[in-house]
């Protein structure tokens, strides 16, 4: 049985389907173990010191992934518009 969800966006309706989704995540989801584990490697490959500067990176990176989303949420948004006064004027 496969999960569906129907994602609208704007006047327009998509099809979701969460078990692809799940396929293309590579790991599953993580314990409390295996986050321990993994925090405890990153403390011994880079040390103490090493990884507030990681930490500030990948808080940059983040950042610039979101913002970058949001720019083309924003065009999406505009396109879905710009439609939907053409469509008005018809």
């Amino acid at each position: 049985m496969q999960e569906t969800a129907e994602i609208a966006v704007g006047k327009r309706i998509g099809k979701f389907n969460f078990t692809d989704m799940r396929n293309l995540l590579l790991f599953g989801s993580f314990g409390a173990g295996e986050v321990i584990v993994i925090a405890l490697i990153v403390l011994l490959l880079f040390g103490g010191k090493k990884i507030p500067e990681l930490m500030k990176g990948i808080g940059k990176g983040v950042k610039s992934f979101k913002d970058g989303v949001k720019g083309i949420e924003d065009e999406i948004n505009a396109d879905i518009k710009l439609d939907d006064k053409k469509e008005e004027k018809k």
